[in-house]
């Protein structure tokens, strides 16, 4: 795969933006829409989906979705559609996939999930990639295209290429949402701590390591001890 020298520049340019400390959250604005610019598609979502909740507990999407009254049919859908529960079934965080790479245009279209979802949404089309996630919480990026020509090996290689300097960035951002007193606390569980010890090794009641933990959950919007240590540092707990 060969990429232009245009694709190459535009995505320099995408890693070595400056960070925009005004814009707080998991991936900034300005990157999503290089995103765009770099691969063309009609919408494009970064987002942490919660299989097991059945729960979306952050996302950002271009453009604005809003309330999506969708998602009831979406995760009515989920489990038997193989493009989307491909994460959470193999353990396959690192292959870029698209739609097609599971099912022809016409196998997709005999599907619940594209007569209940993608077909009222607009999308034939989409290409995905998951950053290093926990289990069932996975972090996504899905762009999304209507009718029309399918996304490209040239797509594909771009968000391969892409994909450590997203998660890093995303990383950084998710571990400054931190105060210093919950990244010491949180490191001491990925070091294998219980609530018990780090108590006792902060000087604190065990109740303090609960509330403490409860905030760190809620700023990362995460559900478990070992999503937070792998939100915050990029790594499972010992």
């Amino acid at each position: 795969m060969t990429l232009s020298d245009r694709d190459v520049r535009t995505m320099l340019g995408l890693i070595g933006s400056p960070d925009d400390d005004a814009d707080p959250g998991p991936m900034p604005w300005s990157v999503l829409h290089g995103l765009r610019e770099l691969i063309s598609c009609d919408a494009l979502a970064f987002f942490r989906l919660d299989s097991d909740r059945r729960e979306v507990p952050w996302a950002r999407d271009l453009p604005d979705a809003g309330a999506d009254d969708l998602l009831p049919a979406f995760w009515a859908h989920y489990r038997d559609c193989r493009p989307c529960s491909y994460p959470d079934e193999s353990g396959d965080h690192r292959s870029v996939i698209t739609l097609s790479d599971f099912l022809s245009l016409r196998e997709l279209r005999a599907t619940g999930m594209y007569a209940d979802y993608l077909r009222p949404s607009g999308v034939q089309r989409e290409i995905m990639l998951c950053l290093p996630s926990p289990p069932r919480q996975t972090v996504r990026l899905v762009l999304f295209r209507g009718p029309g020509r399918d996304f490209s090996e040239r797509d594909r290689a771009l968000l391969t290429l892409l994909r450590p300097h997203l998660h890093e960035l995303h990383r950084a951002r998710t571990s400054s949402a931190l105060t210093t007193r919950q990244r010491q606390l949180l490191g001491l569980v990925a070091a294998g701590h219980t609530n018990g010890q780090i108590a006792r090794r902060l000087g604190v009641a065990d109740a303090t390591v609960r509330k403490h933990l409860e905030n760190i959950f809620g700023r990362l919007g995460v559900q478990s001890r070992a999503a937070a240590v792998t939100a915050a540092f990029g790594v499972e707990p010992a």
